[in-house]
């Protein structure tokens, strides 16, 4: 099983949110970044943001240091 993340510090925000969220399944790791994206960044849950997290999935573990950004 590959652990996976996603990390807002390479997205940019308004707030330069620097939260990195990882999980031992993409399923739990979805629903972890579904909550902090409605509750911290106000957005709507819906099947489109839904997707659009999944595809800013990464394998692995979030890096120590600042990701480029996208």
């Amino acid at each position: 099983m590959t652990r996976k993340y996603i990390d807002c510090r390479e997205y940019p925000s308004e707030m330069n949110c620097s939260v990195a969220l990882a999980a031992d399944s993409e399923k739990e790791l979805l629903e972890a970044a579904v909550q902090h994206a409605t509750t911290v960044h106000k957005h709507t849950d819906s099947p489109e943001l839904r997707s659009q997290l999944k595809s800013l999935f990464h394998d692995g573990t979030p890096p120590v240091e600042t990701p480029r950004r996208a």
